[in-house]
C-alpha cells in the first residue's frame, strides 16, 4: 500500500471538512430524532397544526377555509429532494391556483438564514411558513425531508407523501388534479 505525501495544511482541510459534513448530518439527524410524532396527522382527521409563522412573523393558516385544496410541505435547506419539489410545487401552484389550489412551504432549519440561501437559490412561488423548533412537524407526525399532508376543502387530510423523486411527479399532480375536480368550494 503506498500513501502519498500530504502537507498538514491538506490534512488539516480534509480533517475541517469531515467535521463539517459531520455536523451537517448530526444536525438532520437530531431533527429527525425530535420530530417522533406526537400526534400524527392521518387521512380524514383535521390536521393537528392551525398555523405557522410566516417571514414577518405573523400566523400563516395552514387550513384557510377558503381553498379546495391546500397542499402542507415541510422542508429544510439541508434536503436535497427539497431542491427539486419547489420547481415542482412552483409550477403546481401556477396551473391549478385558479382551481383552487394552496401551496403552503413550512421550513424546519433552526436557522432562518439557512433557509433563506436555499432561497435565494430555489426561488419560492408558494406561501411560506417557518417553524424553527419543528413543534409543527412533531404535530403532524412529519418522518422524512419533504413530507407534505394535502388538505380537502373542510381542513381534513386527503393524503400524505413523503420524500420527493422525479417519478411522484406524475402520480402526486393526477391525484391532485382529481382531489380538484372532486371538491367543491368550501
Amino acid at each position: 500500500m503506498s500513501t502519498r505525501p500530504t502537507s498538514s495544511h491538506d490534512a488539516a482541510r480534509r480533517g475541517a471538512s469531515s467535521r463539517a459534513l459531520t455536523a451537517i448530518a448530526s444536525l438532520g439527524a437530531a431533527l429527525f430524532m425530535t420530530l417522533s410524532p406526537v400526534h400524527a396527522a392521518d387521512v380524514g382527521q383535521a390536521l393537528p397544526v392551525a398555523s405557522v409563522p410566516g417571514a414577518d412573523g405573523a400566523p400563516v393558516p395552514l387550513y384557510d377555509g377558503k381553498a379546495k385544496l391546500t397542499y402542507v410541505d415541510f422542508w429544510a435547506s439541508w434536503c436535497g429532494p427539497c431542491r427539486e419539489s419547489f420547481p415542482w410545487m412552483n409550477e403546481m401552484q401556477a396551473k391549478y391556483g385558479a382551481q383552487g389550489l394552496r401551496i403552503v412551504a413550512v421550513n424546519l432549519d433552526a436557522r432562518r438564514d439557512d433557509a433563506q440561501a436555499f432561497l435565494k437559490e430555489v426561488p419560492a412561488k408558494v406561501a411560506l411558513a417557518f417553524d424553527p423548533k419543528g413543534g409543527s412537524a412533531q404535530r403532524v407526525g412529519v418522518r422524512a425531508m419533504p413530507s407534505s399532508v394535502v388538505l380537502g376543502p373542510d381542513g381534513r387530510v386527503l393524503m400524505e407523501h413523503a420524500g420527493f423523486r422525479a417519478e411522484d411527479k406524475a402520480e402526486l399532480e393526477a391525484r391532485i388534479a382529481a382531489a380538484l375536480k372532486a371538491a367543491k368550494a368550501p
